[in-house]
């Protein structure tokens, strides 16, 4: 069970983060609006959390004008996905260990 443990990222123990990388990881990206009406966040919750993200190297941020308009989307990286991947795999051995326990 420890090593289970040790495999869970902090990075994505938040349900914001959880949420963002479950977006992106369907998604090939999405923009900031789509982010915060999915995961119904305020802009200063959703920004952070992103910010976090890609300090952790986990996304990439694109920012471009759609007409006169700033648009700002966000991809996970492949460091991102790798990491996610082996994030959820460590919750899916850990939830499997506790069954076998019953």
């Amino acid at each position: 069970m420890k090593t289970f443990l040790e495999n869970i990222n902090k990075a994505f123990e938040s349900r914001v983060r959880l949420g963002i990388m479950s977006v992106l990881m369907v998604e090939e990206k999405a923009d900031f609006n789509t982010l915060k009406e999915t995961l119904q966040l305020t802009d200063g919750n959703l920004a952070s959390h992103l910010r976090a993200l890609e300090e952790a190297e986990y996304l990439r941020v694109e920012k471009q004008f759609v007409g006169r308009k700033p648009n700002t989307t966000y991809h996970a990286t492949e460091v991102g996905r790798d990491a996610f991947k082996s994030h959820l795999d460590a919750l899916e051995q850990l939830i499997l260990s506790n069954r076998q326990g019953d």
